[in-house]
């Protein structure tokens, strides 16, 4: 399984296992007998309005409604559901891999929908014909899509990669209140840190965890005496501060 190291503008490492042909192509047909299903639904609903006797139109409008609903499940869905949740579509949570961006980030919909736009190229001129071979000939295993969007594809981690374990207790000593000005971004750098901390090697581990935490006590304006000396402690007091808060979602 290729791996790919990802360095992220705060200058930790993450590593993700890329997401081969094989698991993509399961992905994608699984997709795709959804999208027939909700063809024939949009067939069925267009049929329906030809045939309404209120209308001397209803020919012109089935066939619109056909054509918008069918681009909007042929690009939508892919589109929809991965920027959504969280890069993935039902396929690619059955297959366990999801779609991020390029720097470890989860992908907005900006890059949902500029990669699936592109998907009608990599389709041609037979499933998916143009995107195989562009995935073949490079290293990250990406199609036309993912190099407009700037994404590429991974494998979900295993459930004891993705639990992210506490070594803190419970009811913690220190309470930091301004965890609650962190950002999202800040927030999942966190919890990637710590859901991968065990498959970093060791040195590498805690120069990572004393570089996060050093900037963000920096940022919240806390001072040394005020935090655990474990760095590792003290990113899970902030994280798990940050989850109790009402601004999270």
């Amino acid at each position: 399984m290729d791996k790919l190291t990802i360095e992220t503008p705060e200058q930790v490492q993450l590593e993700y296992a890329l997401a081969g042909i094989g698991s993509r192509f399961m992905a994608v047909l699984l997709d795709t007998f959804i999208q027939l299903v909700l063809w024939v639904i949009v067939l069925i609903f267009s049929i329906a309005v030809s045939f309404n006797p209120f209308s001397s139109n209803s020919g012109v409008w089935a066939i619109a409604i056909f054509s918008f609903l069918s681009f909007v499940v042929y690009t939508g869905y892919f589109a929809i559901l991965e920027a959504f949740w969280k890069g993935q579509t039902v396929g690619k949570r059955w297959a366990g891999i999801r779609v991020i961006k390029d720097s470890g980030r989860p992908i907005t919909p900006f890059e949902a929908i500029a990669r699936n736009l592109i998907r009608i190229v990599d389709y041609m001129p037979a499933f998916y014909g143009v995107g195989v071979v562009t995935m073949m000939l490079n290293t990250k295993n990406r199609r036309l899509g993912d190099f407009v969007a700037g994404t590429i594809v991974v494998h979900e981690t295993s459930d004891r990669e993705s639990a992210i374990f506490f070594n803190t207790p419970a009811v913690a000593e220190h309470a930091f209140p301004s965890a609650a000005q962190l950002t999202i971004e800040e927030a999942e750098l966190i919890e990637a840190f710590l859901a991968r901390r065990l498959d970093i090697p060791p040195a590498i581990r805690q120069q990572n965890a004393a570089r996060i935490a050093q900037t963000l006590a920096t940022r919240l304006d806390i001072a040394p005496d005020q935090r655990p000396a474990d760095h590792e402690n003290f990113l899970e007091l902030l994280v798990k501060e940050f989850r109790n808060r009402a601004r999270y979602r």
